[in-house]
């Protein structure tokens, strides 16, 4: 499977070595480049790109408020100069964040992660069954049953995702917001914007904090109010 992908960058020589890089790994094809993200529209536009090398600091729109702006599913991998947009991009979803001087090597583990993404989304993974009441996930180079009812709770933890069932937890590469989308929203719900939990699973609520089986969960300050009104429902028994 060959991976499609766009640099955009406003520096020749970066852009000169991206394209080595790329032609150095088998699985890339690189579809075309750009100085600037807004150049790059008729090429993100036009294809099915899988991967975004994208730099920050360039002229006319940044790569930090192109990214925000950025509806297209392609994985994006930050290649600049300057540390300081690491937590920021995060927050944003990018695949991986390498700083100038970039060596091969980092480049390729960067790809190679993009490349595990792209056969999870061929395979499927996480979309429920024709049952639904299951889904599958890619964990440790194996596929793992997990069952709605048996999932007490998730954990974001930068590109991954922990998983705790009521008998062991998993880590799994997918984004929070991915597996909330997946999830059925009936029974999960976002709790924080590190935590997504099972409304089944809740024992009790005190304050800020969900009560699930021997862990105490923070609620956001901004969701509180939501998500005790989703767990409790017309379940309230009143006076």
């Amino acid at each position: 499977m060959k991976l499609k992908c766009v640099i955009i960058d406003d520096e020749p020589i970066a852009r000169k070595i991206l394209q080595e890089f790329v032609e150095e790994i088998g699985f890339l094809e690189l579809l075309g480049e750009a100085e600037n993200p807004l150049k790059a529209m008729p090429l993100l536009n036009g294809n099915d790109v899988d991967i975004v090398f994208l730099d920050i600091n360039m002229p006319k729109l940044n790569g930090m408020d192109f990214l925000k702006s950025l509806k297209h599913k392609a994985s994006i991998i930050m290649t600049t100069a300057y540390a300081e947009h690491a937590v920021e991009s995060f927050g944003l979803d990018v695949l991986d964040y390498l700083i100038k001087p970039i060596p091969f090597d980092r480049f390729l583990k960067a790809c190679n992660k993009a490349k595990e993404i792209g056969e999870l989304k061929k395979s499927a993974h996480l979309q429920p069954a024709i049952v639904n009441d299951h889904f599958f996930i890619k964990c440790n180079n194996q596929i793992e049953k997990v069952f709605y009812d048996d999932l007490m709770y998730a954990e974001a933890m930068l590109n991954y995702v922990m998983l705790y069932t009521s008998s062991k937890k998993m880590m799994v590469y997918v984004t929070i917001k991915n597996l909330e989308e997946q999830l059925p929203s009936g029974t999960f719900i976002k709790v924080h914007k590190s935590f997504i939990v099972n409304m089944n699973k809740v024992r009790s609520i005190e304050g800020n904090m969900l009560d699930i089986g021997n862990e105490k969960i923070t609620i956001s300050q901004s969701l509180r109010e939501k998500v005790i009104a989703e767990i409790v429902k017309d379940k309230m028994i009143k006076r």
